[in-house]
C-alpha cells in the first residue's frame, strides 16, 4: 500500500485594505512593469475595436481596453504619492524612541 502525502493547503492573506503609504524601489518597477502592461493592452483592445466589423465584438473589445485603462489610471494613483514625507513619517517613531532617556 503506498501512502500519499498530500502537500499543505496554501494559506491564504486577507488582502491589504489600503496600498502602504511608502513605495519601495522594487514596488516602483514593479508598478512601472503594471503600467506597462495596461497601458499595451488598453491600446490593443482599442485597435482592434476600431478594426472590427461587428458590433458587439467592438463592444466587447471596446469593455476591455476600457478595463484596462481603469486599471492603469487606479495603478497611477498608486504612484501619487510623497514618498519623501511618507518615509519621514515612518521612521519619526523609531528615532524618537532612541532619544528617550532610559530611566
Amino acid at each position: 500500500m503506498q501512502a500519499t502525502m498530500n502537500p499543505p493547503a496554501p494559506q491564504e492573506q486577507p488582502p491589504i485594505p489600503a496600498p502602504p503609504r511608502v513605495i519601495t524601489t522594487k514596488d516602483l518597477l514593479y508598478l512601472k512593469d503594471a503600467l506597462s502592461w495596461e497601458l499595451l493592452a488598453f491600446k490593443k483592445f482599442h485597435f482592434l475595436a476600431q478594426q472590427a466589423s461587428n458590433p458587439q465584438i467592438k463592444q466587447a473589445l471596446g469593455k476591455a481596453g476600457q478595463m484596462h485603462q481603469r486599471h492603469y489610471e487606479k495603478l497611477l494613483t498608486h504612484l501619487q504619492v510623497d514618498n519623501n514625507a511618507a518615509m519621514a513619517s515612518v521612521t519619526q517613531p523609531q528615532q524618537q524612541q532612541s532619544q528617550q532617556p532610559i530611566q
